[in-house]
């Protein structure tokens, strides 16, 4: 099954502007951080999901270029990217979400925006984890709203990939996702 690995944890570009405001409210909100600039933090927050998007197209990229050179079939692309990623101490799929929270942590500590961190960094980690997945189990649904659309189809034929990323690609287009 080409997609099993595909229906994990994944970020999209049109949701990071959300993510940051999230991030920003439920720790100020709560007490967990003190902001000197709340506009500039969330800039600090999107550049950091922006940084894990370029990252991982960057690793698709040269697994892309890997399979070429090897001429590997394009199924094992995900294994290629898993290589790659760890390889770069780089999150893909559900261990994305770790991968961003430590960025983040990171952050709150040597922003210049942040004027003070109340809570421990297990803490800090756990909430941004329940923030981030929130916001990036959408694909989850959006794999069920394809596979609705390709019922016909046989999973695992050429013609169900092929149909699977246009199908994909239109109700991104949709959802205004990447």
């Amino acid at each position: 099954m080409a997609y099993a690995h595909a229906c994990n944890m994944r970020l999209y570009s049109g949701k990071i502007p959300h993510i940051a405001r999230a991030i920003a409210d439920t720790l100020t909100a709560d007490g967990h951080i003190e902001l000197g600039d709340r506009d500039e933090f969330i800039q600090d927050v999107e550049s950091i999901l922006r940084e894990y998007l370029r990252k991982e197209r960057e690793i698709t990229e040269q697994a892309k270029d890997i399979l070429e050179r090897r001429a590997l079939p394009y199924s094992d692309l995900y294994k290629v990217k898993r290589q790659i990623a760890e390889d770069q101490d780089f999150g893909l799929g559900d261990e994305s979400v770790n991968w961003i929270a430590t960025q983040l942590i990171e952050l709150f500590m040597r922003s210049a925006f942040v004027e003070e961190v109340y809570s421990d960094d297990p803490t800090l980690r756990r909430i941004l984890k329940d923030i981030l997945r929130r916001n990036m189990q959408l694909d989850q649904d959006l794999d069920r709203e394809v596979r609705r659309h390709l019922r016909h189809l046989e999973e695992g034929t050429s013609t169900f990939e092929v149909e699977y990323q246009r199908q994909l690609e239109r109700i991104k287009r949709k959802h205004g996702l990447e």
